[in-house]
């Protein structure tokens, strides 16, 4: 059977059919829906249920923010910009990070990484207030930085310091800082592992990072690790990620390391290695001589340190052959296995401190005192 058309008077019914349905609906859903649900206080807002104390890993969490957070800063870094159109040259923003305040005449510390090629800083405090920075001095192979900036004494509030030396695998770690521009962000977490190496914006290894999962992202650099009672444990650095952002692998300078580096930094406006004058082979000399590992000397500087103890290079004979030298193992007992290794421990001197060497020299070791003295 065909199908018969509709009449243009049909469908203008079963329009009216609708829209009379339609607003039938909609005076019920005003005015008798009231009716059908009791009355008008039904739609008052639910009563709210008391939560009671807080728990006391909460409380932890609240009481270390509130007490750090004024120490932690916002660090905006400038770049000089020059117009299209004339001759002026502005300060735009660059680049962001994070710093703390190491003591109440307003040094700041941050990671040498974030201020690095700027033409100047801005300081943001936990009040919203903002300071230019100065540089005081920075130590690029230890990725550590110290700025100043002039505010007043009320506002200069320094991080407690702790320890990084006794630290343990599983402790509770905070990290406060300012992720993607977010500043005064608390993240929490542990500490993953200890002993970690990380490598410095100059390629040198930093040896005994902190690894922590607490959540670190681009713009947390320079901000710090606490641990549970508020005090400073590192320096948050760096991130292992493909994306870039957090993947729970992030790590810091350990608090013992930037204690050692910042006092100096404000002191001197950077670090001034100790020296001991010597000249040392590459690793592949040690092989070729199968020598044990320790720092094959292979040349002393006149009137250096070295020379004034009597160290004595590895050398070529008239035939062409290698005369033995020394071979540096150790420094205060402490063994070196590369010029690296010993280079960190006179990192922990200042030129005119005396160390010992043990020194293996003819099949012998022995112990020589020296008086470093300074680099270039």
């Amino acid at each position: 059977m065909a199908d018969r058309p509709v009449s243009r008077a049909a469908l203008l019914l079963l329009i009216g059919a609708l829209a009379a349905a339609m607003f039938g609906w909609g005076r019920y859903g005003a005015t008798e829906a009231i009716a059908a649900t009791g009355s008008a206080a039904s739609v008052a807002p639910r009563a709210v249920v008391a939560r009671g104390d807080l728990a006391a890993d909460e409380r932890n969490n609240i009481d270390v923010f509130k007490s750090v957070s004024p120490s932690v800063v916002h660090i905006t870094t400038l770049e000089r910009a020059a117009s299209l159109f004339s001759t002026d040259v502005s300060q735009v923003p660059r680049g962001t990070g994070t710093g703390f305040m190491w003591d109440e005449r307003g040094h700041i510390v941050t990671n040498f990484h974030v201020i690095q090629g700027a033409n100047g800083a801005r300081v943001t405090l936990s009040d919203q207030s903002t300071y230019s920075a100065s540089l005081v001095g920075v130590f690029p192979d230890r990725d550590i930085a110290v700025l100043r900036i002039d505010a007043p004494a009320a506002k200069l509030k320094a991080i407690a310091l702790g320890q990084s030396g006794n630290l343990q695998v599983g402790q509770k770690v905070f990290a406060i800082g300012n992720p993607f521009g977010l500043d005064q962000t608390l993240t929490t977490g542990i500490v993953s592992a200890l002993n970690r190496e990380i490598e410095s914006v100059t390629r040198r290894p930093i040896r005994g990072a902190i690894q922590t999962d607490a959540a670190i992202n681009p713009g947390n650099s320079g901000g710090p690790l606490i641990d549970s009672a508020g005090r400073l444990i590192g320096i948050n650095t760096a991130i292992y990620s493909p994306s870039g952002a957090s993947a729970g692998i992030g790590f810091a300078i350990p608090v013992d390391e930037v204690n050692r580096v910042v006092p100096r930094l404000i002191r001197d406006g950077r670090i001034t290695r100790p020296s001991l004058g010597i000249s040392a082979a590459p690793p592949e000399f040690n092989r070729a001589m199968k020598l044990p590992l320790g720092i094959a000397i292979v040349g002393v500087a006149p009137g250096s340190s070295a020379e004034g103890i009597g160290l004595r290079p590895f050398r070529r004979s008239a035939s062409g052959g290698v005369i033995g030298g020394d071979l540096i193992v150790a420094v205060d007992k402490e063994p070196v296995a590369a010029l690296e290794s010993m280079l960190e421990q006179f990192e922990k001197h200042q030129p005119g401190d005396t160390v010992t060497l043990t020194v293996l020299r003819q099949g012998s070791k022995i112990d020589l005192k020296v008086r470093l003295g300074q680099s270039d």
